[in-house]
């Protein structure tokens, strides 16, 4: 019999030591473990916690491995699940800084980085472009995620804001627009 604490951590340690491009970068491989692999959540419910963890402060990672947790197993789950997804980079970040210094002037090691950065571009890429097509963004609605950007890029408007104003106008099209089923 399996332990679900000791399964989910193992899970979300697996999930934090082989990811870069932090928590945006996690989300394909987190769905393929917690939906399709474990159905410890369903794609509904991913999406949902997506949407809940990116609209929360702090880590996204940290923030979805916690609602998980939680949803498994209350606080025992959320703590092995976030101790799962911090510990990797925990661990990473004490092992660079202890040897840093050896390595920080090698040109070998600066292309390295340099060749990394695109790469983590298209981790982050890819898992937006499949959340828009799983949340229904269409070429009809497209324009609020992109008025979003553009508001936040060019007019300098707080992503607080642009996220209640999202969520009143999502609160308000769902009582008011769309029609019940």
């Amino acid at each position: 019999m399996s332990n679900i604490y000791w399964d989910s951590f193992k899970t979300f340690f697996r999930i934090g030591l082989f990811t870069l491009g932090g928590g945006y970068a996690m989300i394909p491989l987190i769905e393929a473990e917690v939906v399709e692999k474990h159905h410890w959540v369903s794609k509904e419910e991913f999406l949902d916690l997506i949407a809940i963890a990116q609209s929360c402060p702090g880590v996204f990672a940290i923030n979805i491995s916690i609602f998980i947790g939680y949803k498994l197993h209350k606080i025992r789950g959320a703590l092995a699940t976030a101790l799962g997804t911090a510990l990797p980079s925990f661990l990473i970040i004490l092992l660079i800084a202890m040897f840093f210094h050896r390595f920080e002037d090698n040109p070998v090691v600066a292309s390295i980085f340099r060749g990394i950065r695109p790469a983590v571009v298209a981790l982050i890429a890819v898992p937006t472009f499949n959340l828009a097509k799983s949340a229904k963004i269409s070429w009809s609605n497209c324009w609020i995620p992109a008025g979003s950007a553009l508001a936040i890029w060019l007019l300098g408007v707080s992503p607080i804001y642009i996220i209640i104003l999202a969520g009143l106008g999502g609160w308000a099209f769902g009582k008011y627009i769309q029609p019940t089923e």
